[in-house]
């Protein structure tokens, strides 16, 4: 088992910190990285009663365009990943939902990245309005499975985030859908 001997912040921004880590084992094998140190993320995936999916379009400035993808905001401190997805599928959305049930969680890059992603299946929604932050302009529509599915082929959808949720739902799809 490594064991973390040092981490130096080298980097704070308000959404994340970079840290340069050095990690050793029993046998001396030393491992050193810097390390974008991240809350964690809530990503909700909104189905409704008629199995249509909510997507949301934003500009996402490191992909330089714009992309459909699941709802999805950072943890605040001291927040549950359930907590953050209801949160954040109300001001992304302006939807809130009486059921909740968690798909999935994964590292999307454990590579550099410490962010632990959750999806939650949301469904009974409500509509509501949109709260969205400040640096935030925010699309949202319905697509019937048929229409994700031909988007994921074309390359429409390439988020990893959405591409994971889609896979699960879709894996899962019976237990989920009739999840209370």
């Amino acid at each position: 088992m490594l064991k973390l001997i040092s981490s130096e912040e080298i980097l704070k921004t308000p959404i994340f910190r970079v840290t340069m880590d050095h990690a050793v084992d029993p046998d001396g094998f030393e491992i050193r990285r810097a390390i974008v140190q991240h809350a964690g993320s809530a990503v909700m995936m909104a189905v409704d009663e008629s199995g249509k999916i909510l997507l949301v379009r934003q500009y996402r400035l490191p992909a330089r365009k714009y992309l459909w993808e699941l709802p999805a905001g950072r943890l605040d401190p001291g927040e549950t990943p359930l907590k953050a997805a209801r949160r954040e599928l109300r001001e992304e959305t302006g939807y809130r939902a009486r059921r909740w049930t968690k798909m999935i969680e994964f590292w999307p890059s454990p590579g550099f990245l410490g962010e632990k992603m959750t999806i939650w299946l949301a469904q009974d929604l409500t509509a509501g309005e949109q709260q969205p932050m400040d640096d935030e302009r925010i699309e949202c529509r319905w697509f019937r499975p048929a229409e994700v599915a031909r988007m994921i082929e074309r390359g429409e959808i390439a988020d990893a985030k959405t591409l994971i949720g889609w896979s699960q739902w879709k894996l899962n799809g019976k237990r989920l859908r009739g999840s209370k």
